[in-house]
């Protein structure tokens, strides 16, 4: 009876451990995922890729926070005399003003940065041609100025381990003019 009483204590206080360990405000958030947006410089089209970023928060539970994301998308264009294939490389500072509830936590994400461009243009029909090196392929990087607002959702399911969402609109400017779009991303978060 009394090793009865003994395991169920030290359940009791593991049970504790955890539910205070998620009640907890986080301060530091890492997260990774799967990537949606528009190409920062083809014009149709979607760039599909991966993400991920780490936000400080000042204290924990902090309103405010700052960090950095990391992303690579890539999307492919198809014309009758070429197909382009862009790869997006976003990196980008972060400031979020977020508010904590519960396990989760609601804000808005401000990233400033560039996007570095590595465009591929391969001639349709080129071998049939008898086109070989640069008559065939030409490659070119860029680098566009940007900026993202998004909205962000973080929610700690188990432990310190839970989900990540976010979206919103993005600029770049290409050329001197700015080129509008969007982006998404849903990913895995940890949250020590």
């Amino acid at each position: 009876m009394s090793l009865l009483v003994v395991l169920g204590t030290a359940l009791h206080a593991r049970a504790q451990d955890v539910a205070s360990s998620l009640m907890s405000p986080p301060r530091n958030t890492a997260d990774a995922g799967l990537l949606l947006a528009l190409p920062a410089s083809l014009q149709t089209g979607m760039s599909a890729g991966v993400g991920a970023g780490f936000l400080r928060a000042a204290t924990a539970g902090g309103r405010v926070a700052w960090g950095a994301r990391a992303s690579w998308s890539t999307a492919t264009e198809y014309t009758m005399i070429d197909t382009i294939r862009n790869d997006d490389i976003r990196l980008r500072l972060c400031l979020v003003a977020q508010q904590i509830v519960g396990r989760g936590s609601f804000g808005l994400r401000l990233g400033l940065g560039a996007t570095a461009v590595y465009e591929s243009i391969t001639a349709q029909q080129g071998n049939r041609a008898g086109l070989t090196g640069s008559a065939l392929e030409t490659t070119t990087w860029y680098l566009l100025p940007a900026a993202d607002l998004e909205g962000v959702v973080f929610l700690r399911i188990w432990h310190a381990w839970g989900m990540s969402l976010s979206g919103g609109p993005t600029v770049h400017l290409l050329d001197g003019s700015p080129r509008y779009g969007w982006s998404s991303g849903l990913g895995v978060l940890w949250q020590p």
